[in-house]
């Protein structure tokens, strides 16, 4: 209820015209998904795969946030728990708890992670017109992780930018990871 509060709160606010530009480049499918009552939507074109919830291998000395890996098909991948990330308490795994395969972007490379989430929900088009600039919440680093806010049936979804949601040591070791298995 507080997220929407400063949504509705900056809504009269008129956008500048590069917020309205990002705003409209941020359209396109998204593959919306819950944690805890929130709803989040990451673009399609970003994720390779959804999978079930399966035994996560832990690794010694891992950041925080990653869970460990899966062998998946072969493929060793790191695992991402969001609700780490996000510094949410943890929820136990169950039937709908989903790992969601992504490619992220980085400065020197491509990597595959899977994220681990409470609930896959469905894709949907989302129009530039629906989508607002996150709130500013005073650290630039917190809003980079957001394309946007999209209001959808009097809903907020939350737009990650899956390229910038995992950062600092946490990437360097993804890196790490990344180069030792490929």
């Amino acid at each position: 209820a507080r997220l929407e509060e400063n949504f509705e709160a900056k809504e009269s606010e008129p956008m500048s015209e590069s917020a309205t530009l990002d705003c409209l480049a941020a359209a396109g499918k998204y593959l919306t998904f819950r944690l805890g009552d929130e709803e989040y939507g990451i673009e399609i074109l970003k994720v390779r795969e959804i999978i079930g919830m399966m035994g996560v291998t832990r690794v010694p000395r891992a950041p925080a946030c990653v869970r460990g890996v899966i062998n998946l098909r072969g493929k060793v991948i790191p695992v991402v728990d969001l609700r780490t990330v996000f510094e949410m308490d943890f929820k136990d795994y169950n039937g709908r708890t989903c790992i969601v395969v992504v490619q992220v972007a980085t400065k020197s490379a491509e990597i595959v992670l899977g994220i681990i989430v409470d609930e896959v929900s469905e894709v949907i088009d989302v129009k530039g017109e629906e989508i607002e600039p996150p709130p500013s919440f005073g650290e630039a680093a917190t809003n980079e992780m957001f394309h946007g806010m999209a209001k959808r049936a009097g809903r907020v979804l939350i737009m990650l930018d899956i390229d910038r949601v995992v950062t600092g040591n946490e990437l360097s070791w993804l890196r790490r990871q990344n180069q030792d298995v490929a």
